[in-house]
């Protein structure tokens, strides 16, 4: 092959990088490494990797698993499944090195950081992780067990200590990361066996059920061509093809083979014959799935709300009656950071507090003297979590002003996450004012100005700060007005739904008041009572209780703040001692951090608790945490029956609360149900023995004056049977009204009409939807399996996120998950839900422990939830993005995971398990057009046969002086003697400068010389190889040659490869010759084999005696070597005759005259650059401006400011340099501009090419120079390829090029369908350019060799006088190809003798009439024979499937995909930081299902530059694929989907 300068000088260069240093390290180490760590490599089956020893020297902390996460019996469930699973091996990821240290120094987490541990309300991760041993009254032996456990601190973890330990963050990189050996297929300790090509090789994504009976069998692979030796250093491989190869790439690969002989798939259905359409696979329900049986179920009417005398009227009236009549009662409680009560909020001040801040917002706000608020404006409430006195103030002060409160979390930076949603509430509140603290105001980040910054999405603000000296005393005749309830609206709590958008939920003064009394009702709420509130005051169960259901009865709240439970998880637990409180309100976690720190309190008593209320019951996982902490507090005065969980949503409020014991109600119910079951929406109780089990505990009866009915989750809402799971509803006078601005969503939610199976609604009055999925069961409880935010549905089944967090974080004895956090969510690709899994890692875990655990976690969720993971992401501890009071940020972390800005240090993907609703692979049908009886005319099955043909030369008259000279070499001295001063070329430097020229005779006087020079050495054909930088010397040699009659080969220098070999003699220039004869090309090559170098920059000034004269035209007269983008270097002969036609076609298209001027900016090596830089100024006399494309690196305007400068109107260019204009000039017009730079000349500007049109940058050059007075038609691009280096060209004349948009997915199936711009799965294509005149071209069947018809694909085929005579090689198979140059079609006109181009295309006749007065008959090339990927059955064209991927994330410059055995691999350039290469994985795997249907074996990240490129600009796909198998690509990360 043929490289360029720049790669030369890198082989001459001698230092040696780190890099360098590494590899070769790593190949002399490589024989004896395996023997070392051939096991180490392999997954470690046993689930306790940490030795017994070591367990208690590990500091407390470091254990990372929060015991809440904990049941036994989920985790020896999981452990279990586990064990099913014998020793598997998969490919581990191959990383370079600077990717592992990528965890930041931030890994250590500072101890005021929120955790997951410390989840408040975000969707998931509460203390879920597994169900507990069933509750019976006494405490159970194996509760005591492993609650002794806890106590010994083996493995707790107290948020509050556990940053000690991690020492800075330090990942402990296995040495072997940077060359890691794949854990080799043949390990030393395998007993040698036969194997055989039907032995069922390990099914290493443990998906098949059958597994137990192939896993007993060795680990040999049984792979075609596995060498019977069994030592390390010759495992070689064979490919598909019988290629042996010995490399760490291929071994993976093959591991990946083997691990995917046995997808899980449903068996296919027969074959279809497809008709365009490729039809997903539908999932068939499985038949024996079990289904709902019992009656339908009967809505559930709660108590109804008792009437109480004197109740105040409204919430308002209430504090206004407590402010008057009990001015010294305590309302409110506030704790700082040690817990020390710092304020006691009194009724009598939030009563005359509320009336300041209710008079200053109306009547001191103003604009412009109108007053800035009006009764019914929307304010936000802008509060921390640690002040709910100034909160409780202003939201009663809103209130009492008719006022909206909109309460919403403290902004703390700019690019919170969620925050823009947030702001989007806020515009669509039109909310103006925002109301904060002093302190909170003082934090928030500011402009330059010093205001408050607008926060990103968010609207204008006015800050104003409640604290008493910006309030005014209103005066003595002002007062509140204290009205009814009503149904307005008297406040707005805001939500996240589970793809991250927040919406407001309007609730009404009426509602409020109601819902404050059923929950008054069902706690059995008494006038100042003493609560102790620990969760967030602002919304959900932590405002009903404790802000508006204490006011309405005179309760004192004590509140503790989260940042308290940080450092005293405790604190609550003393609060509730200390103040004798009677009802606590907390979530599962605050039970849960209590247990880790309770054996520091002894002194404590819960015997004042009359109610627990558990405000997240609903997780089912909460169960655990109750259970966990009755078994320890029952000791300290907690009764059991105290314990209330109850169940909530934003938009119902509460739902169902368990009453306290003094209201005589039925006992507690729990149930176990089976996980399989819910999957298919059906409750299955089950023994606790079978490994997938869900425990629930029910969430008490419906709430005083509701309606409660379950119905399906989708579709038309009807009524569940009573054994079905389904969505909530309830219908009460206490739930909320609206989404604020959303009446479409609204309806949906709030105004739902239950129905029965016959369709008659179950009542007249409208259900509210609770997004919480659960069932009735005996007794009338209610109970709850998951929410329908953490709803996943994959194939038809149902799966609970927080149900698979939980087997995930089973599965760890080893501790792996950093602070137990992790995120589950589904994403939708290729029209299926697919459940990704991300989880931070511990500082300290190695590249092997998160494999492990990864692979672990796989077959976990495999075996009890019987679904499959698409995606598994480890990312570095503290990066995933926080809710704002602790937990993981869901809806964010689905958005960076999607935009690909997660930045994961280590992903597992794995959708050749997953994907199971492909198209079927396609069969091959016989070939439409049979025997030639089907030919009727010129009719191939209906339709035109697809023949075109350029201008007839014969016709074209024209004063064609060079037409009497049979050879070019004739012409050039006939030129040197008719205009001897006729200037021919100007070649210009980089600086834009003539480098040099050549007259017509100039060239001729040259040429002489080179014959001179040659003709005492050579004989006649001999082979000369022309080794020039582009320029004047090139042309002169090459007409030297013919003068002596020789036969010129040109070589880009300087590397001559085997090619030169056949060559008698080199032609070069001193500099050159320099490096040809230097010791480092003596390196590279033998110099002794090396043929005769002879410079031709000081030739003796002397005449050849004769001129040598061909006897026949048909003679050889140049050789035209190039290397195709399947990386064969291929030449091919060009007669005499075949390059005057050559000229003659080109000099016709394009109207070429000795007056006229273009400019070639290519290259002069090959194909059609070689033939306008040397043969067609020669020929047509024309004058050429040469600008070498290389000195293009150094000036990226030269060309253009040439093609303006000389008033050029037709000019040649490659992709390359258009490439360079577009990224090297774009933002630089205007500057060209003043420069003069004007492009309004240009006629035509075409792109020498042999490959499809590159539609996107050729408009993308239009556009971007049409500032510059590029015409948009003139450009336009060629068509050329081996046997015929000029098929089509533009040229001056005749129609614009033409655009269709064809079905990409017909394509594949070998069709052409067209469509409009626009519609999905569409691709433009360009046609190539007019087709040269004397050039006939029809579309031949691949496979049958007949004609075929207008608009169907097939391969190109040519006829014309200037077509390659044929292949020359080197090594020297040419009869392989003979057939290319004379190739006869199978019926039809079968005399004609075409050449077949290897190209795949069609014609298409348009409206357009060309030149001659016919309809125009344009051609469009789809791309290389060579080049398609043969899978499924279809036919892929490399290029659509790279811009897919291109296409989908910012930081990806270039890609490559070419297939190994079956395997599809991807290589993309990262242009970009090393952290951003993960993310990259899963896109590219995404946007590879979605478009083409594939799924991508292996995805290769390297740096920029890495896929190699020859001169036309063509990705060379078999070197790079080459490259790979070699191992010579220094990926960044290389990882394979399982």
């Amino acid at each position: 092959c043929l490289y360029s300068y720049t790669t030369f000088r890198e082989c001459l260069s001698w230092d040696i990088t780190q890099k360098g240093y590494e590899k070769k390290r790593g190949k002399l180490l490589a024989p004896y490494i395996p023997q070392i760590q051939g096991k180490a490599h392999r997954i470690q089956a046993s689930s306790q990797a940490v030795l017994p020893g070591s367990k208690h020297n590990k500091s407390r902390a470091a254990n990372t698993r929060d015991e809440r996460f904990r049941s036994d019996l989920h985790t020896e469930a999981v452990q279990a499944a586990l064990a099913k699973y014998k020793e598997r091996k998969m490919p581990m990821p191959s990383k370079r090195r600077s990717v592992l240290v990528q965890s930041s120094v931030e890994a250590c987490t500072p101890p005021d950081t929120s955790s997951a541990s410390e989840d408040e309300g975000s969707l998931r991760r509460q203390g879920r992780l597994a169900t507990s041993t069933p509750y019976q009254g006494h405490s159970h032996p194996a509760v005591e067990h492993w609650f002794n456990r806890v106590i010994q601190g083996s493995s707790t973890s107290s948020s509050a200590s556990s940053t000690s330990s991690h020492p800075g963050g330090r990942i402990v990189t296995n040495t072997s990361a940077h060359a890691a050996p794949a854990f080799d297929l043949l390990t030393p300790d395998t007993p040698p066996l036969a194997t055989d090509n039907h032995s069922a090789p390990p099914d290493v994504t443990g998906l098949s059920e059958r597994s137990s009976v192939h896993a007993e069998r060795s680990q040999v692979a049984s792979v075609r061509g596995v060498s019977r030796n069994y030592n390390h250093q010759t495992s070689v491989m064979e490919t598909a093809d019988g290629v042996p190869v010995n490399s760490r790439v291929s071994n993976k690969i093959q591991q990946l083979l083997n691990t995917l002989k046995r997808p899980k798939r449903p068996p296919l259905r027969e074959f279809f014959v497809d008709d365009f359409e490729e039809l997903l696979d539908v999932q068939q329900p499985d038949p024996n799935q079990p289904k709902p049986e019992g009656q339908q179920m009967s809505p559930l009417e709660g108590e109804s709300l008792g009437v109480v005398t004197n109740w105040p009227p409204s919430l308002p009236a209430a504090l206004q009656r407590w402010g008057t009549t009990q001015p010294k009662s305590p309302c409110l409680t506030a704790l700082d950071n040690a817990g020390k009560p710092v304020y006691t909020l009194t009724y009598g001040k939030l009563w005359t507090r509320s009336q300041k801040l209710a008079y200053t917002l109306l009547n001191k706000l103003s604009s412009r003297n109108e007053p800035l608020l009006m009764p019914g404006d929307r304010v936000a409430l802008v509060f921390p979590n640690n002040d709910p006195v100034m909160f409780m103030v202003a939201f009663y002060g809103c209130l009492l002003a008719e006022l909206v409160p909109v309460p919403i979390e403290v902004p703390l930076t700019r690019k919170d996450a969620g925050s823009q949603q947030i702001g989007f509430l806020l515009g669509s509140c039109g909310v103006t004012l925002a109301l904060t603290t002093d302190a909170c105001q003082k934090g928030l980040p500011k402009a330059q100005t010093g205001e408050v910054a607008t926060f990103k999405g968010w609207p204008r603000l006015l800050w104003f700060v409640t604290d008493g000296k910006h309030v005014v005393k209103p005066p003595k005749d002002w007062h509140p007005p204290v009205r009814e309830a009503s149904n307005d609206i008297a406040y707005i709590e805001y939500k996240t739904s589970k793809e991250g958008s927040t919406m407001g939920i309007t609730v009404s003064h009426s509602a409020m008041l109601a819902h404050c009394h059923s929950l008054t009702q069902a706690c059995g709420y008494t006038e100042a009572e003493t609560i102790t509130n620990v969760l967030d005051f602002k919304r959900e169960a932590g405002l009903w209780h404790g802000v508006l259901t204490s006011v309405m009865n005179r309760m004192h709240v004590i509140s503790i703040p989260y940042s308290l439970m940080k450092v005293n998880p405790l604190s609550w637990i003393q609060k509730v001692h200390t103040y004798k409180a009677r009802v606590a309100v907390v979530k599962s976690r605050d039970m849960h951090w209590s247990l880790l720190a309770q054996r520091d309190q002894r002194d404590i008593s819960l015997g004042s608790l009359r109610m627990l209320v558990v405000a997240d019951g609903a997780n089912p996982w909460s169960i655990s945490s109750c259970d966990a902490f009755l078994n320890v507090f029952q000791a300290r005065g907690l009764r059991p029956e105290v314990i209330c969980p109850c169940a909530s949503s934003s938009e119902a409020m509460t739902v169902a609360i368990r009453r306290p014991p003094e209201m005589g109600v039925p006992p507690p119910g729990k149930a176990v149900l089976s996980m399989g079951g819910l999957s298919h929406g059906v409750i299955r109780v089950d023994t606790e023995e079978k490994l997938s089990v869900l425990t629930v505990q029910d969430v008490g009866q419906a709430m005083p004056g509701a309606m409660v009915c379950v119905v399906r989750v989708e579709g038309t809402p009807y009524l569940c049977q009573t054994d079905e799971v389904g969505e909530i509803c309830v219908s009460s006078g206490s739930t909320g009204v609206a989404y604020y601005g959303l009446p479409g969503m609204t309806k949906n939610v709030f105004e739902t009409v239950p129905v029965t199976s016959s369709g008659i609604p179950i009542s007249d009055r409208p259900f509210t939807r609770t997004s919480l999925l659960g069932f009735v069961g005996p007794d009338s409880l209610v109970f709850i399996v998951g929410k329908m935010d953490g709803l996943m549905v994959v194939s038809g089944r149902r799966h609970n996120a927080d149900d698979v967090v939980a087997t995930a974080l089973a599965v760890e004895p080893m501790k792996f998950v950093y602070r137990g956090r992790i995120a589950v969510f589904s994403v939708s690709v290729l029209h299926d839900e697919r459940i990704v899994v991300v989880a931070e890692q511990r500082p300290d875990a190695s590249e092997e422990d998160s494999f492990q655990w990864m692979s672990r976690v796989l077959q976990a969720i495999d075996s009890i939830h019987q679904v499959g993971v698409y995606c598994l992401a480890l990312v570095p501890a503290n990066t995933l993005p926080k809710a704002p009071l602790g937990g993981i940020h869901i809806s964010e972390t689905k958005q960076r995971f999607l935009e690909g800005a997660l930045h994961p240090c280590n992903v597992l993907m794995c959708p050749h398990t997953c994907v199971t609703n492909l198209p079927k692979p396609r069969q091959k049908q016989p070939g439409r057009v049979g025997p030639a009886s089907m030919i009727v005319g010129n009719l191939v099955a209906g339709k035109r046969i697809a023949q075109a043909c350029g201008r007839d030369v014969g016709q074209l008259e024209d004063n064609d002086q060079a037409r009497k000279f049979l050879y070019i070499q004739d012409v050039l001295q006939w030129r040197a003697q008719a205009t001897p001063d006729h200037p021919l070329f100007l070649v210009l430097n980089a600086k834009g400068t003539v480098a040099s020229t050549a007259s017509c005779l100039q060239l001729h006087k040259r040429a002489e010389r080179v014959a001179a020079a040659l003709m005492g050495r050579l004989n006649t054909g001999d082979h000369v190889a022309l080794v020039y930088p582009p320029g004047i010397d090139l042309i002169a040699t090459f007409y030297g040659c013919l003068y002596a009659g020789c036969v010129p080969v040109t070589v880009r220098p300087p590397h001559p490869q085997n090619l030169v070999s056949k060559s008698v003699c080199i032609l070069t220039t001193q500099a050159i010759m320099k490096l040809l004869k230097s010791k480092e090309a003596a390196a590279a090559v033998d110099v002794k084999s090396w043929p005769m170098v002879l410079d031709t920059d000081d030739l003796p000034r002397k005449k050849s005696p004769q001129m040598y004269k061909p006897p026949t035209p048909e003679m050889l007269a140049y050789l035209d070597f190039s290397v195709s983008t399947t990386g064969i270097l291929a030449g091919v002969k060009m007669s005499h005759a075949a390059t005057s036609a050559l000229c003659r076609s080109i000099k016709l298209q394009c109207e070429l005259y000795p007056s006229r001027q273009i400019a070639i900016c290519l290259d002069p090596y090959c194909g059609l650059g070689f033939a306008l830089w040397c043969l067609c100024s020669v020929y047509a006399g024309h004058q050429s401006i040469l600008v070498p494309p290389l000195e293009l690196e150094s000036n990226a305007s030269l060309w253009l400011a040439a093609v303006s400068q000389y008033k050029v109107r037709v000019t040649f260019c490659s992709y390359s340099v258009m490439e360079m204009c577009t990224k090297g000039l774009g933002s630089q017009t205007e500057a060209l501009r003043l420069r003069n730079v004007n492009l309004s000349c240009v006629r035509t500007c075409m792109v020498v090419a042999e490959e499809r049109p590159r539609i996107a940058l050729t408009q993308s050059f239009s556009k971007i120079f049409k500032d510059l007075g590029l015409s948009p038609r003139a450009v336009s691009t060629t068509f050329g390829c081996r046997v015929n280096v000029a098929i089509c060209l533009q040229g001056t004349a005749g129609p614009d090029p033409t655009t269709v948009y064809v079905d990409m997915r017909a394509l594949r199936h070998d069709r052409v369908r067209l469509v409009e711009r626009g519609s999905p799965h569409s691709l433009p294509l360009m046609e190539s350019g007019k087709i040269l005149p004397g050039v006939k071209v029809i579309i031949a069947n691949t496979e049958t060799k007949g004609p075929l018809g207008d608009s169907h694909l097939g391969e190109v085929w040519v006829s014309s006088p200037h077509n390659a005579t044929g292949y020359y090689t080197v090594y020297g198979e040419e009869a392989l190809h003979a057939d290319h140059f004379n190739t006869k079609l199978s019926f039809g006109d079968t005399q004609t003798v075409w050449a077949r181009t290897g190209y795949l295309g069609f014609l298409r006749r348009t409206e357009l009439t060309d030149a001659s007065g016919e309809r125009h008959d344009a051609l469009y090339v789809v791309g290389s024979l060579d080049e398609t990927l043969e899978l499924r059955g279809m036919r892929y064209h490399p290029i659509d499937i790279e811009t897919s991927v291109i296409r989908s994330h910012k930081s990806i410059a270039e890609c490559a995909v070419f297939t190994w055995t079956n395997l599809l691999v991807v290589v993309v350039e990262l242009e970009g930081s090393e952290q951003e290469a993960l993310d990259l994985v899963a896109l590219v795997t995404n946007v590879v299902l979605e478009e083409h249907y594939l799924i991508v074996g292996v995805v290769v990240v390297v740096d920029p530059g890495v896929i190699p490129i020859n001169s036309r600009g063509e990705k060379q796909r078999m070197h790079l694929r080459d490259g790979f198998l070699a191992d010579q690509l220094d990926p960044i990360y290389v990882a394979y989907n399982m």
